[in-house]
């Protein structure tokens, strides 16, 4: 793999811009080589201002640029919460998304985090990547693209620094205790990240920004910063910045 793209914008407002248009032209392309676009969808504040602009806030042109019945839709990761939780993933992008767009109901495919038992959701949700990517034993999906943030503390999808599930290298998915947060959450795995033909990180606060450094110019700490662990062995990976979560960078070019 190339290193990775680094774009500087000048706010929340230009990443979001930017990754919209990202997103057309490769949902675009896919669809017309493969048929359909696969998208593992990201929670968070800065992916909530890039879903409303695909669906026509503020910028209409863009859903009739985007070939909604063609897309299907995952999470790369989950809050071990029922759906209509306010704290849930898909609820945020099912209400600043999907419910403004024509994407099939059955093209939704959700981590069903409702059930009480954590790992019994992960295992589900595999079952759900094992049907939809019509995969063979040993096989992990291949999605085109998948969308990232990164936490202050380094953590991307619900992978965070230290924790079993940066070592997991079988299954595609995994529940896992975060104490941090006194919950459990679900999460793609490194060998489904890393398998994707897209990755793009979003990342935007001057919060994040000594964090940033250490994972993009810092020494390989994988462990103490996850986000470093996003390496697409035949894929691109594109981080879109703000100038504040950017600002103490060197060297971009």
């Amino acid at each position: 793999m190339e290193g990775p793209e680094i774009r500087v914008l000048a706010d929340v407002g230009e990443v979001c811009r930017a990754a919209a248009e990202e997103f057309v032209r490769q949902a675009d392309g896919f669809v017309r080589t493969n048929g359909r676009f696969t998208v593992a969808l990201s929670g968070g504040s800065t992916p909530r201002g890039l879903y409303r602009l695909l669906a026509g806030e503020g910028e209409s042109a863009l859903p009739g640029r985007i070939p909604w019945r063609q897309i299907h839709v995952f999470w790369g990761d989950e809050r071990h919460v029922p759906p209509d939780h306010p704290d849930s993933n898909y609820r945020m992008a099912r209400e600043a998304l999907l419910s403004r767009v024509p994407v099939p109901p059955e093209n939704i495919h959700r981590i069903p985090a409702e059930n009480p038992d954590a790992v019994f959701a992960a295992e589900q949700y595999a079952q759900t990547l094992h049907d939809a990517f019509r995969l063979t034993a040993g096989q992990f999906p291949r999605f085109d693209l998948i969308l990232l943030g990164m936490g202050p503390d380094g953590h991307t999808a619900s992978l965070f620094p230290g924790t079993e599930a940066l070592r997991e290298r079988e299954r595609p998915v995994v529940a896992q205790w975060v104490e941090t947060f006194q919950a459990s959450r679900i999460t793609l795995t490194l060998p489904v990240l890393n398998n994707a033909a897209c990755v793009i990180f979003l990342v935007a606060g001057q919060e994040k920004a000594e964090t940033l450094r250490a994972v993009l110019q810092g020494g390989g700490q994988p462990d103490r910063f996850p986000a470093q662990l996003i390496r697409p062995a035949r894929g691109r990976l594109l981080w879109i910045l703000d100038r504040a979560a950017a600002r103490l960078l060197t060297s971009l070019g």
